[in-house]
């Protein structure tokens, strides 16, 4: 053997080898976080909503409110990108919360929907019962109460096609988008 030709072969080995155990590395699922029980609200259309119609569908939630001067329209804004973004995967569905029902009636929602460009077949804005709505923002969604102060998390939240809480993504977070839009497609590749 030639000097030094061990090194070189001693070093290729070691590369197929770390080559093969990345190979065979499984990516871990998304943890479960919770589940979200059925639902019956209102869309921006005026249309009776049950949140059925979510099943086998991957899905974003967020809570915002039409008059919001604050994170909502950013928080829209990022949706939109959302919705952009999926547009190859027409079985993801997006779902904007209002957290002031008593304003937020069908058509200031669907007026909402139209300034970020909505497509209604696939992001839905809901309004109804404030009790039912409540109930959702603090103890399904585990983010915030819809009780008139119109204060709300600036998270979204990812569920999966068995109506399971699998993520939670803090818009003000770097890497937000780009994190929430891998874990998207991974749920989307999972078999439900």
């Amino acid at each position: 053997m030639k000097p030094g030709a061990g090194g070189r072969g001693s070093g290729a080995g070691v590369a197929v080898l770390a080559f093969l155990l990345a190979s065979c590395a499984r990516v871990q699922p998304l943890p479960v976080l919770g589940s979200v029980p059925g639902f019956q609200l209102t869309t921006q259309s005026g249309g009776a909503f049950d949140s059925q119609s979510l099943a086998g569908h991957v899905w974003v939630a967020d809570f915002i409110y039409t008059t919001c001067t604050g994170p909502c329209p950013m928080m829209s804004w990022q949706m939109r990108r959302v919705q952009t973004a999926t547009q190859a995967l027409p079985d993801v569905r997006l779902v904007s919360f209002t957290v002031d029902p008593a304003h937020d009636t069908p058509p200031v929602l669907a007026a909402y929907s139209r300034n970020f460009k909505a497509d209604p077949q696939r992001w839905l804005f809901l309004t109804g019962d404030p009790a039912r709505l409540n109930d959702l923002g603090l103890h399904s969604f585990r983010l915030n109460s819809v009780d008139g102060s119109l204060v709300h998390s600036t998270r979204f939240v990812l569920v999966d096609r068995r109506e399971r809480i699998r993520g939670y993504y803090s818009t003000d977070e770097d890497g937000f988008m780009k994190n929430l839009l891998r874990d998207i497609r991974r749920l989307e590749r999972e078999s439900s």
